[in-house]
């Protein structure tokens, strides 16, 4: 799959394991049960990927997590990014920033540590989201509605029109090589079933809030889907990686991935 861009990646992976399930790699040094290994984060990630692979569309490490950890937690990034091959990943990293220190962070995520997609932030417009879509085989998953409880403070700014459908209307602007997608949490299903509607059929929502942040998981498939049930990535991580505890801990992260991968189906086949 070297050669494959993303949205043929998603693609592939969707219709392999018959999921639209994004499980995001998020550590904590304090509930991760393998302290005594040598890298106890690589280790946690590469058995909840060995748990889950045949389960998934795309895992989405947090930056923030292991930067936090300083450059062991990078090493640790670098090693999982490398680990996983058969799914597309995407960097949760919210990047945004001036041109040039932009084309920096561009290089960073795809060149270096070769993600697949990333999060961008488009606050600061075009100039800071350029240097990622010129990554023609890259994704670019930019913020429009995000599911945590402050996202009223700006994106429900009424500007003749809510602030997040102007950035769903940018999107479709700027989507020249067919890579762009948006970030639409599950918390917020009415604004994701306008969302949809501004950036049509072929765009990637990517849907985080389900799980620990208790999005309508039903509403987030049936708005944040195509006709055709796809071409949406529906994401949970703590509610999956720390769902066991103890040595056996990915076999219950295998089965709460299973079941929802499932719930996510069976609405997805009501459409």
């Amino acid at each position: 799959m070297a050669n494959m861009n993303f949205i043929d990646k998603l693609s592939s992976a969707s219709k392999r394991n018959d999921s639209l399930l994004c499980v995001g790699l998020d550590p904590d040094m304090g509930k991760i049960p393998l302290h005594a290994a040598k890298d106890p984060i690589f280790e946690f990630n590469k058995r909840i990927v060995d748990a889950t692979s045949d389960l998934v569309i795309a895992y989405k490490p947090n930056l923030a997590f292991y930067e936090a950890l300083g450059l062991d937690g990078m090493r640790s990034l670098m090693k999982t990014v490398e680990y996983i091959s058969d799914v597309p990943v995407i960097a949760d990293a919210k990047r945004g920033d001036v041109d040039h220190a932009t084309k920096a962070y561009a290089k960073a995520v795809f060149d270096v540590f070769r993600f697949d997609a990333v999060t961008v932030n488009p606050y600061m417009g075009i100039d800071s989201v350029k240097p990622f879509l010129d990554y023609v085989e890259k994704g670019v998953f930019i913020l429009c509605r995000t599911s945590n409880p402050g996202a009223k403070n700006f994106q429900d700014l009424y500007c003749k029109k809510f602030l997040y459908e102007i950035v769903a209307e940018r999107v479709v602007d700027w989507n020249v090589h067919k890579n762009c997608g948006v970030v639409a949490g599950a918390t917020y299903p009415e604004e994701l079933k306008k969302i949809r509607a501004i950036v049509g059929e072929d765009v990637p929502i990517l849907i985080p809030g389900i799980g620990a942040q208790s999005g309508d998981l039903e509403k987030a498939v049936k708005f944040g889907t195509n006709s055709s049930g796809n071409m949406a990535i529906i994401s949970s991580s703590r509610s999956i990686i720390y769902a066991g505890k103890g040595k056996d801990f990915d076999k219950k992260a295998r089965d709460v991935a299973l079941s929802l991968r499932d719930k996510i189906n069976q609405f997805r086949h009501e459409i």
